[in-house]
């Protein structure tokens, strides 16, 4: 099983469209901003801080250059061959290695594992971007890639989050500039269920370590100048109990 062609299009022709430089996509906010709060609630759960980092759909690889900064050893993954391209020119002196991996073929990601070992993986907004039949070929990869030692750090939009995408998207103004290309290439954000995300971690055979609530904080603003900030549940999930 891959992801669909349509699927894997959407998001070669996103990356190829959209403009360079930092924050010129919705969700490529400043890392201080993103990883740097989710680090906050990550790291007291990590039980193996030595582990590699993979920044699961990493994009442009804003936020994985900054987890780069502060894990020996980071790699960023991504379907997308143009979002990549983008990692690696934005990172001349290569902090983290970039990838191009298929997350729900799993030889692709038992290949990544055993390449790696057991990982700390970040995942930000991932699932409510996929396709449905995608969603959890993509957790049960999270689960192959932490193995046993590992630590998964799971962001996605509430579905609040895409009532206000949608608004936002039919507005009678248009669009925000930076919301209208999602939209124009086919990608549809915040259709994940609130209450799916925890089902698809046991499916997966993980637990629930932690979780809550946070601001996504996108690099967009409204009409009235205030920075757009979506509603977001996060998670950490791994085999084991909490760390001490």
């Amino acid at each position: 099983m891959s992801v669909t062609e349509r699927y894997r299009e959407a998001w070669e022709t996103f990356w190829e469209d959209a403009p360079e430089g930092p924050g010129s996509v919705l969700w490529d906010a400043e890392p201080a901003l993103t990883v740097g709060l989710h680090l906050a609630l990550f790291e007291p759960q990590l039980t193996a801080v030595d582990l590699p980092l993979v920044d699961l759909g990493c994009g442009n690889g804003t936020q994985t250059r900054f987890l780069a900064d502060r894990y020996p050893k980071v790699v960023g993954v991504d379907l997308s061959d143009a979002a990549l391209d983008r990692a690696r020119h934005a990172d001349p002196a290569e902090q983290a290695a970039y990838r191009q991996l298929d997350a729900t073929v799993r030889e692709q990601v038992d290949a990544l594992h055993a390449e790696l070992g057991d990982a700390n993986v970040y995942m930000r907004g991932v699932l409510h971007q996929s396709e449905r039949g995608d969603r959890q070929p993509l957790v049960d990869a999270l689960a192959a890639l932490i193995g046993e030692r590992g630590r998964g750090f799971v962001v996605e939009l509430s579905e609040r989050a895409g009532t206000i995408l949608r608004d936002l998207a039919h507005h009678p103004a248009g669009p925000p500039p930076k919301l209208a290309p999602v939209f124009a290439h086919g990608i549809a954000p915040g259709e994940v269920r609130d209450a799916a995300v925890p089902t698809y971690v046991a499916d997966a055979g993980l637990a629930v370590l932690a979780s809550g609530e946070l601001p996504l904080i996108t690099t967009e603003f409204t009409a009235d100048g205030n920075r757009i900030e979506l509603p977001s549940l996060w998670l950490v999930v791994g085999r084991g109990g909490a760390a001490s």
